[in-house]
């Protein structure tokens, strides 16, 4: 078994334009003050990196890296989840989605699309010339707006969906794959990708890619309802990635799972920060540590009702309590009596 590596911490939801939250240096000298040992980077924010300049220059890679070690942290991975989600947009969505992207390829899904798909190669890239073995992403979606079923969905639906899904996304796995790098899809409501059953379905059209794996966020299988400790038991081999990320879900007489159109603070199923929410993380800390999980524990921070800052500040020691040293050694070796082969066979008594 190996100890989970952590406390890291994700920057997205933590940039701002004001200091210490605005550069890469300061935002890493701030992380490590709270005792976070590492940092992942959303790669889609300037102010952290230039993902292209990584990518093509193994210089600019390194100084990058330099910022990071001088506040005595590591990059625990590079995120795409912004650049991920538009390699898959449904018309539907095209409006609120062309946020994502550069002003040069807004109200042009096909150009989105082929910068959306550029920036996933650079992150594979720079990740290896980061040193990196994993990398965050969403999938996209084709078929989120038919979830539920109704009207009806027409016969064949859901296979031309995942089969075009799987078509865009095996040239980018392949390219993950030359550069030595797993690419971690965050199981997520609004991706194609949003369950178990999502993701084999995905799995199975890019021939069970070794690539394609999973970043583990229990977060999201609170809000709907689904076993987030059977679920590790079944995709452990392919669980790269951890956000710790907190959630409740209270369902009442007049909302559930779909949450009635409110906002995060009046749904029923919501994010919280870590120990707030209903989240078991002593049994995950568990069952990763017990399938020998090798990557980072990182926080992800999202919460309606605590200020970010608190949430940071109080998000490192709660990984720190959880991590588990795991044992380099049997706790009945005291009582051992040794074995061989011949010892064996006379304990089954089949000696003769």
């Amino acid at each position: 078994m190996t100890t989970i590596k952590g406390p890291g911490i994700f920057l997205a939801q933590f940039m701002g334009d004001q200091a210490p939250f605005n550069s890469l240096e300061s935002i890493c000298k701030w992380a490590a003050s709270l005792g976070f040992t590492g940092v992942q980077i959303p790669s889609w924010d300037a102010r952290c990196i230039d993902l292209q300049k990584a990518a093509e220059s193994k210089t600019y890679a390194d100084e990058i890296k330099g910022i990071v070690q001088s506040a005595g942290l590591e990059i625990t991975e590079l995120s795409t989840h912004l650049q991920g989600q538009l390699v898959a947009v449904h018309p539907a969505y095209d409006v609120l989605f062309d946020g994502f992207a550069p002003e040069t390829v807004r109200g042009n899904a096909k150009a989105r699309t082929e910068w959306a798909v550029q920036q996933l190669k650079y992150a594979a890239k720079a990740s290896a010339n980061l040193g990196l073995n994993a990398h965050a992403t969403f999938s996209g979606a084709l078929l989120w707006h038919t979830v539920y079923p109704w009207p009806q969905r027409p016969a064949g639906l859901v296979e031309t969906g995942f089969t075009e899904l799987a078509k865009r996304w095996k040239p980018i796995l392949d390219v993950f794959d030359e550069n030595g790098v797993d690419l971690c899809y965050e199981i997520h409501p609004g991706e194609d990708l949003h369950d178990g059953i999502s993701y084999e379905m995905f799995l199975e059209k890019v021939n069970n890619h070794p690539r394609a794996c999973l970043l583990y966020d229990p977060s999201h299988f609170v809000l709907q309802c689904l076993d987030y400790l059977s679920y590790i038991d079944h995709y452990h081999e392919r669980i790269r990635m951890f956000h710790v990320k907190d959630a409740e879900f209270n369902p009442s007489g007049k909302q559930g799972v779909y949450g009635g159109y409110q906002n995060w603070i009046d749904r029923a199923g919501r994010f919280r920060s870590l120990g707030d929410g209903q989240v078991d993380f002593s049994s995950i800390f568990s069952k990763l540590a017990a399938y020998d999980y090798k990557g980072w524990a990182v926080m992800e921070w999202e919460c309606a009702i605590k200020h970010p800052e608190t949430g940071a500040a109080e998000g490192a020691p709660f990984i720190k309590k959880h991590i588990i040293k795991v044992t380099d050694k049997a706790f009945d070796d005291f009582a051992g009596t040794g074995s061989d082969e011949n010892f064996n066979r006379r304990i089954l008594g089949i000696n003769e």
